[in-house]
């Protein structure tokens, strides 16, 4: 018998090939910059108007106490069934004979719904009100394909691909006008290049390594890459190229003066030895030296199991430990500076509701999305929950989408970076403050 819950609402250049790996985007009109490097910066494709100005030179518009929005992208299609569990589906035993979560396993949550075992470093979070879960979310178009998906998803246009920037670059430009100079370090991405959730009009760049910056000493130090960078668009005679280079030479100086090569944890922070837990260790730390950042995008990849996903064990718990254990690492690591974080997690969508015949799902729809903060009203999951039974399945065969995925972006911008022109970030999705949530 399948049980159903009511809406929540009283607190009123990347894609992927078939297997989730990382493959180059549509051919992009912007210019990037070291693409197999340690900083990128990308700008639009004709001369703009910050590259009249120096914006670089201090940090005013973002101080050490504004609110900073932190996006994470799970490529490859994440199982939010098996990551938040309804345990009180029968159906959904009967479809995963081999791969469903036993109820005895779940770490329980209200009652309905519980955490996948490997996540018990998400437990304490939800339970301390930091932590708030959307299940059943995701977008409207109908795409299997993950490259799509994705490209919708982070351009924040589902259906639409001629669109040219990211949701996220626009809901910074959608910010309150602030007076000062910006940083350049307002929006950064973790990885070779800047991903298309941050391409637009406003400058962002993409830090692979921060200790790059820095070799040797007890002080910042000039290293061979940023000299060479700097050599590089002294001697350059395109006026884009120059202007660019030359602010993106002024993050290698903040990063310098951070002296990222000898960046300690907060005692007793533990990150995950990964790439993941590497880029948010890297995001910590850009934070805490107050270099100005507002907004940051991370992703993991690994998500798309088609075959031998596993249950309480396997790939898909070997991912969701290092998943969770870094993002909890993280939110340990911020400190009392946690408390202007709101952190956002992402998937192109979901997996199929049956298991397959190899022991793993396939592409499906509705996902889970977790949001965690200091301003957060945790400690619940919202959105209407469509139910397990057969003729409750999309397509007969997915978790139906029941909250759009802008509706919960729409919100964390909204509320995390004050971007109040909604249609700006989400052009004809009809969110507004009314419609929200109100998981913040």
């Amino acid at each position: 018998m399948s049980m159903n819950r009511e809406e929540l609402i009283d607190r009123s250049t990347w894609g992927c090939d078939m297997q989730g790996r990382d493959l180059p985007r549509r051919g992009i009109t912007r210019r990037g910059f070291m693409k197999g490097g340690a900083l990128a910066l990308i700008g639009t494709s004709v001369i703009p108007a910050f590259l009249e100005r120096s914006v670089m030179a201090e940090v005013t518009t973002a101080a050490a106490s504004k609110k900073k929005l932190v996006v994470l992208f799970q490529r490859g299609a994440a199982d939010g069934l098996n990551i938040v569990v309804p345990y009180q589906e029968k159906n959904y035993y009967a479809m995963r004979p081999s791969i469903a979560i036993q109820q005895k396993d779940v770490l329980d949550l209200d009652g309905f719904f519980g955490l996948h075992p490997a996540m018990a470093s998400f437990k304490p979070l939800y339970e301390q009100g930091h932590l708030a879960i959307v299940h059943a979310a995701g977008s409207p178009d109908t795409t299997r394909s993950h490259f799509d998906a994705q490209d919708y998803m982070e351009s924040g246009t589902p259906g639409l691909k001629a669109t040219q920037d990211g949701w996220l670059n626009r809901a910074l430009q959608a910010e309150p006008t602030t007076s000062g100079k910006s940083s350049a370090f307002r929006a950064v991405a973790l990885g070779t290049q800047v991903p298309r959730t941050l391409q637009g009009r406003l400058p962002a760049i993409a830090v692979n390594n921060l200790a790059d910056f820095s070799i040797g000493g007890k002080g910042p130090q000039t290293s061979p890459i940023s000299n060479a960078f700097q050599a590089m668009y002294d001697q350059s005679t395109d006026a884009v190229l120059h202007g660019t280079g030359q602010e993106t030479f002024e993050a290698v100086k903040m990063l310098k003066a951070a002296d990222p090569a000898h960046y300690q944890p907060a005692p007793g922070v533990v990150y995950p030895t990964t790439p993941f837990g590497n880029s948010l260790k890297q995001v910590a730390q850009l934070m805490k030296a107050n270099l100005g950042v507002e907004a940051a995008f991370s992703d993991i990849g690994g998500w798309d199991t088609h075959q031998n996903q596993g249950n309480v064990n396997g790939q898909l718990a070997n991912r969701l430990k290092e998943f969770s254990d870094t993002i909890a690492a993280f939110w340990k690591d911020m400190g009392s500076d946690a408390e202007n974080l709101t952190l956002v997690t992402m998937s192109e969508f979901g997996r199929t509701a049956r298991q397959n015949g190899t022991g793993g799902t396939d592409h499906g729809h509705a996902n889970v999305m977790f949001v965690l903060g200091g301003s957060v009203k945790g400690g619940k999951v919202y959105g209407k929950w469509p139910g397990l039974a057969n003729e409750q399945l999309n397509e007969g065969r997915d978790l139906t989408v029941t909250t759009d995925f802008r509706r919960v972006l729409g919100e964390a911008a909204y509320k995390t970076l004050g971007s109040k022109n909604l249609e700006v970030i989400f052009p004809n999705a009809q969110i507004r403050p009314n419609t929200f949530l109100n998981f913040v």
